[in-house]
């Protein structure tokens, strides 16, 4: 009988950042590698943006508070991380010295300020030899986000092949793209990654309908955050999140197996990792009935072109 290969364990960090702090949120991100590699996890991904946080302010600070803004728009340039860089390089080695894969959430920086102050929110993938072994760039930022990030390309997208099995992901609601979803799908994902900042329903209901219509394994994750996880020293922001709830995010993080099922999660109001053991049948098997980039699709009707070429702000011959 042919062998389909081991069950391994996949897992997401629902985690705080510590706020707009590069070097002590990598250092946290590799105590949580640390702690997953004993565990047995094979993967562990983060949360959108995890490193140094997600800029929740963009959905609560009013756009005529250009002083606040600016200077929480300035501390996020400081801690943000160039790929590589010192950063990645330390994750690399957690991730070496663990046998753990990662997939973790950044607000990315240009390698030496070229292409000016513009962060983008990237999700980069590490295998268990802690090399960087891709990057995406979220496509389509959300909202107020555009103020935040700048648009990714179609050069990021993709689909990696590490030890266990192929993995990919797109980045919060760049999943409600069919194409960019269709992409992944056809570029063999197995286990999908959708860190995020959204929480609840539909968001977990997306969740499970990508493992559904992909066949594939979903890590949805995203950081549980209470008010106290803003500094003191930002007095003004905090002001604006007082008397409501001490939960700025739940989390609602969760792990969804090829058949729509939820293995793990949600978890709510708490930091902690979830773990999923896959099983290596379903990754095949549900495509019995339905496989949408085999005998489902209709490739003499429905046709999909990625373009793929970068598109550096300046080029030099």
């Amino acid at each position: 009988m042919p062998d389909l290969g081991a069950p391994f364990t996949i897992a997401a960090a629902q985690a705080a950042p510590v706020f707009l702090d590069r070097e002590a949120t990598v250092e946290k991100a590799c105590a949580l590698i640390a702690e997953a590699g004993r565990a047995g996890a094979k993967l562990l991904a983060f949360p959108e943006t995890f490193i140094p946080t997600y800029p929740l302010w963009v959905w609560n600070v009013p756009a005529g508070e250009s002083r606040l803004l600016n200077d929480l728009y300035a501390e996020l340039v400081a801690n943000a991380v160039a790929v590589p860089s010192e950063s990645t390089e330390r994750l690399g080695q957690a991730a070496r010295e663990t046998g753990v894969c990662v997939a973790m959430g950044i607000n990315e920086c240009e390698r030496d300020g070229v292409g000016g102050a513009t962060l983008y929110n990237t999700l980069v993938y590490i295998d268990d030899a802690g090399r960087v072994v891709g990057k995406h760039r979220k496509l389509v930022p959300t909202g107020g986000e555009r103020l935040v990030w700048g648009q990714g390309d179609g050069s990021t997208l993709g689909v990696h092949a590490l030890p266990f099995a192929r993995v990919g992901g797109l980045i919060c609601w760049e999943n409600y793209m069919p194409l960019a979803r269709y992409a992944m799908y056809a570029w063999g994902a197995q286990i999908y990654v959708a860190p995020t900042w959204d929480r609840g329903e539909p968001w977990l209901s997306t969740l499970r309908h990508i493992a559904k219509e992909g066949r594939v394994y979903v890590i949805g994750c995203c950081s549980a955050m209470r008010r106290d996880d803003i500094p003191e020293r930002y007095e003004a922001l905090r002001r604006v999140y007082a008397g409501g709830d001490e939960w700025l995010n739940p989390g609602d993080s969760a792990i969804v197996d090829p058949n729509g099922k939820l293995v793990a999660g949600p978890s709510q109001r708490r930091e902690e990792i979830l773990y999923a053991e896959v099983d290596p049948r379903l990754l095949v098997g549900p495509k019995r009935q339905l496989d949408v980039v085999g005998h489902y699709a209709r490739p003499d009707v429905f046709e999909l072109t990625v373009n793929r070429d970068a598109r550096p702000v300046i080029r030099e011959r």
